[in-house]
């Protein structure tokens, strides 16, 4: 069996409808989203609305991730506190507060931080940043003691985390697998293409491929920019490619 797994969508529907298209032809039977659905991208509300309607299927799984903590109990300490650290990141914080209506900010807040699933004898961890915290980074090219340190009170099988936008992945001394499924709507890689994972389990065990999917990138370059907040023309340049983590 195939099982797709999706994470920080950041409001990208353009890039969630290829990744979809994608996962349904490679006919995989289980999603599992990590979380950050919306938050300084083009369409947050159509976003939601799309996983709303995923989540009809007992066969998808979806954790919370830390923006969409943030947006369902926005204060302006914490906007104020983005400020200082990230205008642009601030401006997009007030934007989608503004757009989403009490119901959709009530969705993001009952969305659990962690699950952990069993197929097949296989022990799955969800968590969006770490199995520590939600906005933990688990990067490429950590010391694999870096990792196992993060993930050393957990004793599932495999681990699937999202947050830093950078795909990667880890095989620990503890025979724990670690995999970081980069992003679908905001990757931070050199390719603007839309990243998901792939874990196919077979009778001798499982396989990870990450897998980067084309969309129409300046189609959603063009819905961010018409949001028209402050730094959404530098979000979207983003989308065309991430030369920093944040935007400058």
């Amino acid at each position: 069996m195939k099982i797709a797994v999706i994470s920080d969508i950041h409001g990208n529907i353009d890039a969630l409808e290829s990744v979809l298209s994608d996962i349904k032809k490679e006919n995989c039977t289980k999603i599992f989203c990590l979380g950050d659905i919306v938050m300084a991208g083009p369409a947050p509300k159509e976003t939601i609305q799309k996983i709303k309607s995923l989540m009809e299927s007992k066969d998808f799984y979806i954790i919370q991730g830390n923006t969409d903590k943030m947006l369902s109990e926005f204060s302006f300490d914490t906007y104020n506190n983005l400020v200082e650290k990230n205008a642009v990141m601030a401006s997009a914080y007030l934007a989608d507060s503004k757009l989403l209506n009490d119901e959709e900010k009530n969705f993001l807040a009952s969305l659990t931080p962690s699950i952990t699933l069993y197929e097949a004898n296989i022990s799955m961890l969800l968590v969006h940043g770490s199995p520590r915290k939600n906005d933990e980074n688990i990067y490429p090219d950590m010391k694999i003691e870096e990792v196992e340190e993060i993930i050393k009170d957990t004793q599932e099988n495999v681990i699937f985390c999202g947050h830093t936008h950078m795909p990667c992945g880890y095989q620990t001394n503890t025979n724990q697998t670690v995999v970081n499924a980069g992003s679908v709507g905001r990757p931070f890689t050199n390719s603007p293409k839309a990243c998901y994972v792939i874990m196919n389990i077979t009778d001798s065990g499982f396989k990870i491929e990450h897998k980067f999917i084309e969309y129409d990138v300046e189609k959603a370059c063009t819905r961010l920019k018409e949001r028209n907040f402050e730094g959404a023309d530098k979000l979207a340049k983003m989308l065309q490619k991430a030369v920093s983590r944040y935007p400058v």
